[in-house]
């Protein structure tokens, strides 16, 4: 087989295990998945109504144009429907902008460790990679900048960047996209935007800076992850230029049902909002109570660093039932990433981190009196 050699080496996104995997695995009942930053308060209500009342034929093709969904994000946005793109996820969204506009020859730049279909796609389609490292868990803009050359074509920007939570601030971005070359799409991936509790209104830069896309999903704060419904706001032409590589039919019917009901519902994302700042705070005091780093979020998770092998802390966990996501994958080796829960799952991870911090210290005590 004639294989792209940039795929040779090339490994498949690792998705965490499964509630039912784990319960197999420790004998367990009580499983709590924490690990995918998924919305533990569910979705609106409206949406088992809507899919209640769907009653079309699974014969027929989705609306391609996604026309329901296009009126009721652009209505809430206050964007022209033309200047959306609906997508599979916005993992589909990243493969798009890749395919549509890397290629060898081309470079593009981004932080590291960030989310990582950016630099799988664009090892797929053969450009250079330019990662600049995180500082203090945040995007090093000036240095992002400094790399940026005749030959970048999209650099990346993800706020609140998975998986450190820390976000961007908007006078920030503004200095940031002033000095980014106008022929250079700078991708802004806000997955998590619902959950920022400061002021931030990223929207307003799209008719400022031709050359910014942003991406959003409905996976994250609208609890719809099952369904794969994410997407871009940017230029109309910006969205014309994108549209040839998007492929047909790629959103389901019931995908962009619940997806426009969903985003109707602005009462159930600020009470989630809440809810959620509330448990990320109780994550603060148990670190700073047990001297664990850790980094401030906006986002629906936490990076915590336990001074221990990321996948040690991560089994421990299993066996107590509870998943999560070791740092290894993610760039930080002896740290775990945990999803905000509801409160009794935070605290139950709490009390197992504690179980941890202890088994751990006894460990090294016996180890000491054994020298």
């Amino acid at each position: 087989m004639k294989w792209k050699k940039q795929i040779l080496d090339l490994q498949a996104y690792q998705p965490g295990k499964s509630i039912d995997e784990v319960k197999k695995q420790y004998q367990l009942d009580s499983i709590v998945k924490l690990a995918s930053n998924e919305n533990p308060f569910g979705y609106p209500s409206a949406v088992d109504q809507a899919l209640k009342e769907f009653h079309s034929s699974f014969m027929l093709y989705p609306d391609g144009g996604a026309i329901k969904l296009r009126e009721a994000t652009a209505s809430l946005l206050g964007v022209d429907n033309n200047q959306l793109i609906f997508t599979n996820g916005t993992d589909e969204l990243v493969q798009i902008i890749s395919r549509a506009l890397l290629e060898p020859g081309k470079n593009t730049v981004m932080a590291t460790p960030t989310f990582p279909q950016y630099k799988h796609n664009a090892v797929i389609e053969g450009a250079k990679i330019r990662e600049v490292e995180l500082v203090n868990g945040s995007h090093d803009l000036n240095e992002m900048i400094s790399v940026i050359d005749e030959n970048t074509a999209v650099v990346w920007v993800c706020s609140p960047n998975n998986p450190t939570g820390s976000y961007i601030a908007v006078n920030e971005l503004r200095y940031f996209l002033e000095r980014v070359p106008k022929d250079v799409l700078v991708v802004l991936d806000e997955a998590y935007y619902e959950y920022v509790t400061n002021s931030y209104h990223s929207l307003d830069f799209i008719n400022e800076f031709p050359n910014l896309i942003i991406m959003r999903t409905f996976s994250k704060m609208y609890g719809l992850a099952s369904f794969r419904v994410g997407y871009g706001i940017s230029s109309v032409s910006n969205i014309q230029q994108l549209e040839p590589a998007r492929p047909p039919f790629n959103t389901n019917v019931l995908g962009q049902i619940t997806a426009s009901v969903a985003i109707s519902d602005q009462d159930f994302v600020e009470k989630c909002r809440v809810r959620n700042a509330i448990e990320r705070e109780r994550y603060y005091t148990f670190c700073q109570e047990n001297n664990l780093h850790y980094y401030p979020s906006q986002g629906n998770f936490i990076l915590i660093d336990l001074q221990r092998d990321g996948d040690e802390v991560s089994q421990f966990l299993l066996s107590k039932g509870l998943i999560v996501r070791s740092g290894k994958l993610l760039g930080f080796p002896t740290s775990v990433r945990i999803t905000i829960g509801l409160e009794e799952q935070n605290e139950r991870v709490r009390i197992a981190l504690k179980d941890f911090i202890e088994d751990v210290s006894g460990r090294v005590k016996i180890s000491h009196q054994h020298n």
